[in-house]
């Protein structure tokens, strides 16, 4: 058996996992504060969304990990590694970003004004997916 997509499939599966979970406890709190509110809901779809970026990371990490096992650059044993850890830590940004989106859209749906503002948090949130993606390419 080749376990050298192991790690390039944890870095995807960990990934994918958060990004659905972030998007899926935000998407339900929109559709429960949209049947609330008469506009806006645009808005309230788009913070939806924000926790699917975390896959894309997931996805590029997988393709060149693959790619590094394959040409003999990182052992199987270390791509587990890389993907275990880095999928990981995605899927729990993905995870708490979806949290900070389901408090803006709440917090949107009280006072519209501050829609804006609610991207610091999930920026910050999204910050530590986007280290776990760049260390994990630096191992590659």
């Amino acid at each position: 058996m080749d376990f050298g997509m192991v790690g390039p499939a944890l870095a995807l599966g960990l990934s994918a996992i958060g990004a659905a979970i972030g998007c899926g406890m935000a998407g339900i709190t929109s559709h429960g504060v949209m049947s609330r509110i008469d506009e806006g809901h645009a808005k309230l779809l788009g913070l939806s969304a924000v926790p699917a970026s975390q896959m894309i990371y997931g996805f590029v990490l997988m393709l060149l990990l693959s790619q590094s096992v394959k040409a003999g650059g990182v052992s199987p044993l270390s791509a587990i590694g890389i993907g275990a850890s880095s999928g990981a830590a995605i899927m729990v940004a993905a995870i708490y970003q979806g949290l900070a989106c389901v408090s803006a859209i709440q917090a949107v749906a009280k006072k519209p004004g501050v829609f804006g503002k609610t991207f610091v948090a999930i920026g910050i949130v999204e910050s530590f997916a986007l280290f776990a993606f760049v260390f994990a390419l630096l191992l590659i």
